[in-house]
């Protein structure tokens, strides 16, 4: 009976297994099928001067499929048509859907956002089919007739997920890869009049599981699709390689030409020309080779010398033209592109380009729109590369895929450094270092496995290899390091010998020529800095994780990464918050993130999709201008008072083309502002004395030095800030210097009445109540309306940022959250009035806490309240605070803020280098920032030495700081912007402004971090650690219009 039994349970399981393997979509080794292999991305024209135009519409051997198509969607694959494909089946009831898209952004299922964890069980190769939705898109065109005799073929630039393509009832052919082109030579399958293409889209299939990236999990045919005509014997691939010769002087233009001969194909003998034509219209290399309907691979060399060559700052580009004519005209076939002569090279462990040692001022970025997702169009294209190159970012990581290709076509014209990596992530399965292996079934240990990893990384090359641009190859992003990748390796080497390779799961391994490492220690760094033995540079793929409001020490980074020749950059993590545009029920809108749509039952990674320098909408954060300073090329340093260095680290830019302008700044205010000119060769320095006006011995002096371009690009205006730096010079200090007015002791009256004290000069009045010992009242005589409505009290807490709930800062300092509430007052003791004014110390313990805690105040004759608070957390073994400060409330209707500090923008301690100090002035109801996709502490300027706030009358309140302080000055309170223990799905929506300004008046708070959002606080020098704080300020009323 036993034998029965597990006889039975062994048939059922072979059932089951050949059930499985019965899904196509479940099997990697089926890769593809009938696709074309990859090849450049172009388009062919039918003669030069259509050619030219660059615009693929215009050419008669060019028809985009593009538009709307019929849609049906399922949420499993058992319920899908089976006839879909058929010519005759009835799709009137049909939905329609825009291609390209994602049709979970169309209103059809489910946009899912999840980090490393698949968004189906993990079993490779197997999916959920229980939630497989799968799409099925029809769509209806008729070809010209003068594309009778040519060769047709469908592309699609990208279909996310198994996609199976029918054309007039039959199987053309299948995909899986998403992210670079599927084409399909669909010519037997045409008919003369109506076409009717079909194609049916499977959500997950085995393809996913090495498409696990950080991004939104969207799905659909997401790129153009459209047919492209090309006669029987035509141009089928060429590989453009414009290098230099070994001085970088004379290009070196070698191009290989596949041809491709089809059948029925009638053409026995063409000509086929490569022309070289220059920024300028000139022709500078021209050459006609004979070939016949026998030639497959035709060879161009040339010499061009003293050539114009190609980088980030000089993206000089040439045009070339492909040609191949035949004796009928209708049979000529043109390539029109450009190329840019450039060398990359590997030399004494630096990445060089162009001989010249670059420095990857790097960004990553994923393919996102607001609304349409994983297909941004052509001006948010253009938009990202305008702010990149406006805020001196000169590398873009594709990360983790090939991305469109227009995207590359702009870096190539405006000169952005291009890593481009294959479209293979497999985080869910783990990554190097987590002991994975063939018996873990990771994918890239496992041979089954191997042909899809390869056709991936092959076709990222042969589609994107004519793009100057494109400076590395990266295999992919967190999928382990497994015998297929040193196969990978080595064929990409010998398909291309002129980029090197990247992989950032190799390590230090052989399968990498740099080191690329993803958020290093900064012990990591300095030990690889300092290291006499390395043969690699080492250029960081991710670092300075930017979620939310972060970017805290970046300097530091920059700081390692100038000590050493062989420290080369990296690329922040990242670009674009992944948000997606919604509304509530109230029809206020947000951006959504993971969780959000409908997915708060599937597993999801809340906000970290939303990592960006920039918000979803193109905004820029405010760290944004922080990256922008570290990353310029223009670098200052002062010795004494005016002798300025000024060193140029471009490699091929004259600072003559670039206007200079200093400011002296006394006390915050603007004495003297003058440009001046500087003419210095690339990678070299100079110093000249700046006629700055002479110092008082009294007073704060700062140096302000910037630089602007003088002419516009099309991406940078004229008169736009390249670099700035500021300098403190001569002897004064604003602390020091600042004076308290005496007055008599006649000039303040006391009144005591049980235990309110009352006081008054003549212009104020006031009153503590000694019991509380607390401050309960303070104005002008002649007003009735309150100034203060909350006066200052202990405040220790702020929302938590993103990089504080990685690092588990809301459960790690709980005891400080509420810590400012019912503190126990130990002691009121009222001191002598002196010509200070009078003393009252009052003696508290934080009942959280359990720590002393005393605020003195000195009402002084003048009317002026000082305040001094102190803690001593000494032997209480309390945690670090997150911020030590008081807060202070006042009515709505003082919006208007003044303030002598590091501005205008947020700051805090580790991320100030780009706020100046000096004057500002601006509203309360600007100092939020809502680019945040979660709400979340913000708004913070330090090294304040006073603000105020007024009224539209001129009534207000000035506080001035004994040392520096830290201030901001919100509608909201920090308590309606914490979440809580997690992040509750809060977003902008649920911000709502009060008519009240929430003032916090801080020593210090906690710095944002910045080296990931998930373990790492912000470094020491930047934390409260200390057993004891003390400061002090001054409150002082504002009479109306003074």
């Amino acid at each position: 009976m036993r034998s029965k039994i597990i006889f039975a349970l062994l048939l059922a399981v072979q059932a089951i297994t050949a059930q499985q393997q019965k899904n196509e979509w479940e099997n990697p080794e089926a890769v593809e099928r009938n696709k074309e292999a990859g090849r450049t991305s172009f388009v062919l024209y039918q003669n030069e001067t259509v050619a030219a135009s660059n615009k693929p519409e215009t050419s008669a051997y060019y028809q985009s499929l593009n538009g709307e198509w019929k849609f049906n969607i399922v949420k499993k694959p058992v319920d899908r048509p089976q006839d879909f494909y058929k010519v005759d089946l009835d799709d009137k009831s049909w939905a329609t859907i825009p291609v390209p898209s994602n049709w979970e952004l169309q209103g059809f299922d489910i946009p899912i956002y999840t980090n490393i964890t698949y968004p189906f069980p993990r079993n490779p190769p197997f999916v959920d089919n229980n939630y497989n939705p799968v799409g099925s898109y029809r769509k209806t065109f008729t070809v010209p007739e003068n594309w009778n005799g040519k060769e047709v073929i469908l592309h699609f630039g990208s279909i996310s997920g198994y996609a199976r393509v029918y054309l007039n009832g039959k199987e053309v052919g299948m995909s899986k890869a998403a992210k670079t082109a599927a084409e399909f030579d669909v010519t037997s399958f045409l008919q003369k009049g109506e076409n009717v293409l079909a194609v049916q889209v499977f959500r997950w299939h085995d393809g996913s599981y090495l498409e696990d990236q950080d991004f939104w999990r969207l799905s659909g045919i997401e790129r153009d699709v459209f047919l492209q005509a090309t006669p029987k014997f035509t141009i089928w691939d060429y590989f453009v390689n414009a290098d230099l010769d070994e001085n970088y002087t004379n290009g070196i233009f070698k191009t290989t030409v596949q041809l491709r001969a089809f059948q029925l194909n009638k053409i026995k003998n063409a000509n086929l020309t490569l022309t070289l034509v220059d920024a300028q219209g000139q022709k500078v290399y021209a050459e006609t080779k004979k070939v016949t309907n026998a030639t497959k691979e035709v060879v161009f060399n040339s010499v061009v010398n003293n050539v114009n060559k190609w980088s980030s700052e000089t993206p000089y580009l040439y045009r070339y033209i492909l040609k191949l004519e035949t004796a009928n005209p209708a049979e000529n076939s043109v390539i029109y592109g450009k190329a840019g002569f450039r060398k990359v090279e590997i030399k004494n462990a630096q990445l060089l380009v162009n001989g010249k040692a670059i420095l990857v001022r790097g960004v990553n970025t994923q393919d996102h729109h607001e609304t349409k997702g994983h297909t941004p169009d052509h001006p948010t294209m253009r938009r990202d590369i305008e702010l990149m190159k406006q805020n001196n970012i000169n590398a873009i990581r594709m990360s983790h895929y090939p991305h469109d290709p227009y995207l590359y076509q702009l870096c190539d014209e405006y000169g952005m450094y291009v890593v481009d990596e294959a479209n293979v992530e497999s985080h869910g399965m783990g990554v190097e270092g987590q002991n994975i292996s063939a018996e873990s079934r990771h994918p890239s240990y496992v041979p089954m496995w191997f042909p899809a990893h390869l056709d991936r990384i092959k076709r990222m090359l042969e589609i994107d290899k004519n793009h100057p641009s494109v400076i590395i190859w990266s295999m992919g992003n967190e999928c382990g390091n497994g015998p297929v990748f040193y196969d990978a390796y080595k064929w990409l080497k010998n398909r291309d010998a002129s980029r090197p390779v990247q992989f950032e799961q190799a390590k230090e391994n052989a399968d990498t020529d740099i080191v690329v490492p993803m958020y290093p220690t900064i012990k990591y760094m300095k030990e690889y800095a300092a290291a006499t033995d390395k043969t690699r540079p080492f250029i960081m793929c991710e670092y300075a994780h930017a979620m939310g409001n972060s970017s805290g020490n970046f300097q530091e980074y920059w700081d390692i990464i100038n000590s050493s020749p062989h420290m080369q950059g990296g690329f922040i993590w990242d670009w674009v918050d992944q948000g997606i545009k919604t509304k509530d029920k109230n029809g206020t809108p947000f951006y959504a993130y993971g969780g959000d749509l409908g997915a708060e039952k599937l597993h999801h990674d809340e906000n970290s999709s939303a990592d960006g320098l920039i918000s979803t909408n193109r905004i820029p954060h405010p760290s944004l201008v922080e990256v922008k300073k570290v990353y310029q090329s223009i670098l200052f340093s002062l010795k004494g008072l005016n002798q300025l260095t000024i060193k140029n680290i471009f490699h091929y830019t004259n600072l003559n083309q670039y206007q200079f302008k200093f400011e002296l700044v006394k006390n915050g205010q603007l004495v003297q502002e003058k440009t001046f000119n500087v003419d210095c060769e690339p990678q070299e320095s100079v110093t000249i004395d700046l006629p700055i006006e002479a110092l008082n011995e009294k007073g704060e002096y700062f140096l302000n030095v910037y630089a602007y371009t003088k002419t516009a690009t099309d991406v940078v205006p004229v008169n736009h800030e390249v670099a700035r730096e500021q300098f403190a010079i001569g002897n004064g200090n604003f602390f020091a210097e600042k004076t308290v007015e005496i007055s008599k002791k006649s000039a303040l009256k006391i009144k005591k009445s049980g235990s309110i004290l009352s006081f008054e000069t003549k212009t104020i009045a006031g009153t503590f109540d000694l019991a509380k010992g607390a401050i309960t009242s303070y104005n002008f005589k002649n007003e009735s309306a309150p100034i203060i409505t909350n006066f200052p009290t202990p405040y220790f807490w702020r929302a938590p940022t993103d990089n504080d709930f990685g690092n588990k800062m809301p459960e790690k300092l709980a005891v400080w959250k509420n810590a400012h509430l019912n503190p126990e007052v130990k002691s009121v003791t009222v001191g002598k009035q002196t010509e200070q004014g009078l003393p009252i110390d009052v003696q508290y313990v934080l009942a959280g806490a359990n720590t002393p805690y005393t605020v003195n105040y000195v009402i002084q004759n003048n009317g002026e309240i000082k305040v001094t608070a102190s803690i001593d957390k000494t032997d209480k073994n309390l945690p670090e605070i997150p911020r030590f400060g008081m807060r202070l409330e006042l009515p709505g209707a003082y919006e208007n803020l003044n303030y002598y500090g590091r501005g205008p923008i947020e700051n805090y301690s580790d991320r100030k280098t780009a706020s100046f100090v000096g004057t500002y002035q601006d509203k309360v109801a600007n100092q939020f920032v809502w680019e945040y996709m979660r709400p979340q502490e913000c708004g913070n300027k330090t090294d304040t030495r006073w603000f105020s706030l007024q009224n539209d009358k001129g009534l207000g309140l000035k506080i001035t700081g004994e040392q520096a302080l830290g201030f901001s000055t919100l509608n909201v309170s920090t308590e309606s912007l914490d979440p809580g223990a997690t992040k509750n799905q809060r977003h902008l929506n649920d911000v709502k402004p009060q008519d009240t300004v929430f003032v916090h008046v801080d020593l210090a708070q906690r710095g944002l971090g910045g080296d990931d959002s998930w373990k790492s606080l912000p470094h020491e020098q930047y934390l409260l650690t200390a057993p004891k704080y003390s400061y002090s300020y001054t409150l002082s009323l504002i009479a109306p219009n003074n």
